[in-house]
């Protein structure tokens, strides 16, 4: 049918309004191993709420220091205990989730001191994590989907480094997934440099425990802006870090039918939307808050 003149306008207003009402689905990430009664990593996968599980964290390595794994009360790596900690990855695998090594956290001695400890790190990782061998594999001998930067104490160089070494196992014939979880004031002074790599695949900004780009009652101005910086400078899937309860960070908690109404519809619009990460699969237990916002993720 040939178009007149008087239709060309409506069909661009048509247009427009499609463009602006596109919606993009997104999963959870979410963090599990700070809390021996939060269930174990099979449990939590069996779930079916968690498209991205991180195990937290490697908080010891870099700078000389021999790597340790804390899992809180799960499990003691010291006394090779957390090998049984494979069947979770693996039955989380089977599910689709992919598990990462969370590595840093908020308490820890870790550092980087040269792109040559970057490298020896990425070793480190690779062959006790990831695809390598190694007689000593904290976890068992499943193979982690890639590792979560977490990185809030020690250096701010060289992580960009780690990331390239890091990245540079993918060759071997298995991506090695990069993922990060930088604070939500830009540009993180531990991960920017990293970031800026374009080697990340997904990064859950934590938009908690910082007032100025965070939620506060009534107010989603602070954080929404703090989105579209992060959406417009970084290359990566983008995700909303939140704590799943009150109880779960000092400030920054959102409640369910705020993020749902207010929030998601608005940064969904994002092609760059990856969906939502929580802190933790303990906390999460205790609000029920992925079961409330899962639907509209």
């Amino acid at each position: 049918m040939a178009r007149t003149p008087q239709s060309i306008p409506l069909l661009i207003s048509l247009s427009v309004l499609a463009f602006l009402q596109t919606s993009y689905a997104g999963g959870i990430a979410i963090y599990w191993g700070q809390n021996g009664n939060e269930g174990t990593l099979t449990q939590t996968c069996n779930t079916g709420k968690y498209s991205y599980v991180n195990i937290a964290f490697l908080n010891k390595f870099g700078n000389g220091r021999t790597p340790a794994i804390n899992l809180a009360g799960h499990c003691n790596s010291a006394s090779n205990g957390c090998t049984s900690v494979s069947n979770g990855i693996r039955n989380c695998q089977n599910r689709g989730t992919k598990v990462m090594l969370s590595i840093g956290g908020g308490v820890g001695n870790y550092s980087l001191s040269s792109s040559y400890d970057a490298q020896k790190v990425a070793n480190y990782l690779w062959n006790n994590f990831l695809g390598g061998k190694s007689s000593s594999r904290p976890l068992g001998d499943a193979v982690l989907d890639g590792v979560d930067f977490d990185i809030e104490l020690g250096s701010t160089q060289y992580w960009d480094n780690l990331a390239r070494a890091l990245s540079g196992f993918s060759k071997r014939g298995r991506k090695v997934y990069l993922t990060a979880a930088p604070q939500c004031p830009f540009q993180d002074r531990f991960l920017g440099p990293a970031l800026n790599t374009g080697l990340f695949d997904y990064v859950w900004v934590q938009f908690y425990n910082n007032p100025p780009c965070q939620y506060t009652t009534g107010n989603t101005n602070k954080l929404l802006n703090s989105w579209n910086r992060w959406t417009s400078s970084i290359n990566s899937r983008i995700f909303l870090g939140l704590p799943a309860s009150s109880a779960a960070a000092g400030s920054g908690f959102i409640p369910a039918n705020v993020l749902t109404s207010r929030i998601l519809p608005v940064i969904k619009r994002s092609a760059k939307y990856g969906g939502v990460m929580l802190w933790s699969k303990y906390y999460d237990d205790q609000s029920g808050y992925s079961s409330s916002i899962k639907s509209r993720v």
